[in-house]
């Protein structure tokens, strides 16, 4: 399953979220860990306030019992980028879901 996430601008710092409810059916998150693809397609794992992967950011992370955000800033134009984000529930259920995010200039 992928998802989209609408556009930003290069210069834009803005929190992404995605909400897991409908598919914890009672659980609560326990863990959230954000990955991006780098430049040669290999999927990547993000460290808050870390180094630029392919030109692109995660700021910081934060999650509810429900929903996982992360914030990102960074990014090339005209690039359209694979984020991951996968979590682990209280019932030890671990699933991961792939966002496409594009950058342009606004």
């Amino acid at each position: 399953m992928s998802l989209k996430w609408p556009n930003k601008d290069p210069d834009e710092i803005l929190d992404y979220s995605i909400d897991w409810s409908r598919f914890l059916s009672g659980a609560s998150l326990s863990s959230v860990t954000w990955f991006v693809d780098d430049a040669d397609g290999v999927k990547t794992q993000l460290i808050p306030s870390g180094q630029l992967v392919k030109g692109i950011q995660l700021i910081s992370a934060t999650n509810t019992d429900k929903v996982a955000t992360a914030r990102i800033g960074s990014g090339d134009n005209n690039i359209q980028y694979q984020f991951y984000c996968r979590i682990a529930d209280t019932n030890g259920l671990v699933v991961e879901r792939k966002v496409r995010l594009r950058v342009r200039n606004k």
